[in-house]
């Protein structure tokens, strides 16, 4: 059985942006606002020459509350999916939840299964790529990313990124470990193999 490691997007892939409408760092909004945080792809790539399948698994509930477009969350991506491609970057598969419970948006606002800490993503690829959660991880730098790790049963790793609103506010956002960055996570993830 094949081992992941699970990451969130905002805050360890990319930078998270200053609204100054909310007060609050949030994921980019528009194309131009996309900015990938400095040593990300020498880790990644250590990763994949491990052996690891890569996953990215993402909140991204700015459509849903209004602040903008789907057709720019989509541009966002791909702009991301196009720089880690000519990097030599692979991930597998991405995972988005548009939705949030308290958005404005029909069709995209209440509950849905599939928003963190939810582990649903982590369980759709566990099934569809046959893989042991047992030796995979999760990275993000949320409360909510540890949490959505913790109840797919994989080790978890809180990225502390400076601008992350609520590294802990999740119940069960104990992560079994920590590291300043993403290279210091897989560093993490490599000396444990």
């Amino acid at each position: 059985m094949a081992q992941a490691v699970f990451l969130d997007r905002d805050g360890v892939l990319d930078a998270l942006i200053y609204n100054p409408l909310t007060r609050e760092y949030e994921s980019p909004h528009r194309l131009e606002d996309l900015e990938m945080l400095p040593r990300i792809e020498e880790p990644l790539k250590l990763l994949q020459e491990k052996g690891f399948l890569l996953f990215l698994v993402s909140n991204q509930p700015s459509y849903a509350k209004g602040k903008t477009t789907l057709e720019n969350i989509h541009a966002i991506h791909d702009k991301m999916h196009e720089q880690l491609i000519k990097a030599g970057i692979f991930f597998t598969e991405y995972y988005y939840c548009y939705h949030h419970p308290e958005g404005i948006k029909a069709g995209y606002s209440g509950p849905c299964q599939c928003r963190k800490p939810s582990p649903y993503f982590l369980l759709q690829a566990r099934d569809k790529y046959k893989l042991d959660l047992s030796r995979s991880w999760m990275v993000g730098d949320q409360g909510r990313d540890i949490a959505c790790g913790k109840a797919a049963g994989v080790k978890t790793i809180l990225v502390e990124y400076a601008h992350s609103s609520d590294r802990r506010k999740e119940a069960d956002a104990q992560p079994d470990h920590t590291a300043p960055d993403l290279f210091g996570a897989v560093r993490i993830i490599i000396e444990r193999l």
